[in-house]
């Protein structure tokens, strides 16, 4: 597959990784999702602060995600001609700005405000993740650079709410929002010393959106990246509710279950380059039908607290695989749209939560929680068929 095109070049002539620059876009992840998912463990406290309910204190997460579904769609468009250093300087800048006025907001308009510029600096970053991956690292190492980053998603997830919970008894919830203005303080210090100047001069209109999805398997690709992550808004949604019902946890138990779930989430990642550089045409068909049969056999042995937390834990191992098999088939299928592309990555998964969460909330409502796992493995194996068809006849030294 070759492409004459700036952005595939500098990716083809990189001819040493530069890690330093990686693992400073790694941090940036780690500060940014740490704060999108603060409110999780700060709901209340932050309502009573503001005179608001607990209910409205939740869309102070909600809102973020449509701020960052918008931004990651127009972010190439609107920035183009722009050195990407300074657009992911900027990214950061914004993570920081928002989290100050989280804790100076004298009302929820303000706090909304500010989460608000955190999705337009979440949603820009993961927009161009892999295309920045492609500028860094020569083209066979993006598996690595991309499951380095994911590696700090999967550690920022599992942290962010046990720490703010934590944090927030010790020095009150907007304290907790200052430290992670620090840590986007010493993440954009990184990387403004260790990212190189990345030039872009090709011209990017808003309908080169609608180009790219004419491009080859790429709506094919869009539709099993939606289904996987559908299978995943389903599962990963209602597991509490799962834990609590067919296996009788108790408060320990679950928060116990959920950070192993979290930490094999995280080996995922890092094993997800080892496995893709053997093949990531199969890893994307095959890896998907394996979680709907650990879905299948959570319905089965689920009840027996350690099964369940064997069968949560593998599934969070195959998912960390997932989340940088697709980002990865994306620089090797569309290198020369590769932010484009990536945007339109982005929204698709943001969407698929979306729908993720809404259709596992009505087959709870009028089934029951095993027949949203039915559902959820339903639905990822569907995700592996389908990238049968996104992958068909692409030859594997392609992808």
């Amino acid at each position: 597959m070759i492409a004459n095109n700036d952005e595939f070049a500098i990716a083809e002539i990189v001819k040493e990784p530069l890690w330093n620059a990686v693992f400073s876009l790694a941090l940036a992840v780690a500060a940014l999702i740490t704060a999108e998912f603060l409110p999780v463990s700060l709901l209340t406290p932050m309502a009573r602060d503001l005179g608001i309910t607990e209910g409205a204190a939740g869309q102070t997460i909600s809102i973020t995600a449509v701020a960052a579904m918008i931004t990651s769609l127009l972010v190439t468009v609107l920035t183009q001609g722009f050195d990407r250093r300074w657009v992911l300087l900027s990214f950061c800048l914004l993570q920081i700005s928002s989290n100050v006025l989280v804790v100076f907001a004298p009302s929820f308009t303000i706090l909304l405000l500010g989460r608000v510029l955190l999705g337009i600096g979440l949603g820009g970053f993961w927009a161009m993740s892999a295309a920045t991956a492609m500028r860094l690292v020569p083209q066979r190492m993006v598996p690595k650079a991309l499951s380095i980053i994911f590696g700090a998603l999967s550690i920022a997830t599992v942290i962010a709410a046990p720490m703010g919970s934590f944090l927030g008894g010790l020095i009150g919830w907007r304290n907790v929002f200052l430290v992670a203005a620090a840590v986007g303080v010493i993440a954009l210090i990184w990387q403004a010393v260790s990212l190189p100047s990345m030039r872009t001069e090709k011209p990017v209109k808003l309908n080169t959106l609608f180009h790219v999805l004419q491009r080859y398997k790429i709506k094919e690709g869009l539709l099993a990246t939606m289904l996987i992550f559908i299978g995943y808004a389903t599962f990963f949604t209602y597991l509490r509710p799962f834990l609590e019902q067919i296996t009788g946890v108790n408060q320990s138990s679950l928060t116990a279950i959920l950070f192993g779930f979290g930490i094999s989430n995280f080996f995922g990642t890092t094993l997800a380059r080892i496995v893709l550089e053997k093949s990531l045409k199969w890893s994307l068909i095959i890896v998907p039908i394996i979680m709907s049969m650990i879905v299948a056999a959570l319905i089965l042995f689920g009840q027996a607290m350690a099964a369940a937390a064997i069968l949560i834990a593998l599934w969070g191992l195959t998912f960390g695989i997932i989340q940088v098999a697709w980002p990865t088939w994306l620089t090797r299928t569309i290198p020369d749209q590769a932010e484009s592309a990536g945007g339109i990555q982005v929204a698709a998964i943001q969407l698929a939560i979306t729908l993720g969460a809404a259709i596992g909330g009505l087959i709870f409502d009028y089934i029951g929680i095993i027949g949203v796992y039915i559902g959820s493995s339903v639905i990822t194996c569907m995700a592996g068929i389908a990238s049968i068809f996104a992958l068909k006849i692409v030859k594997e030294n392609e992808i």
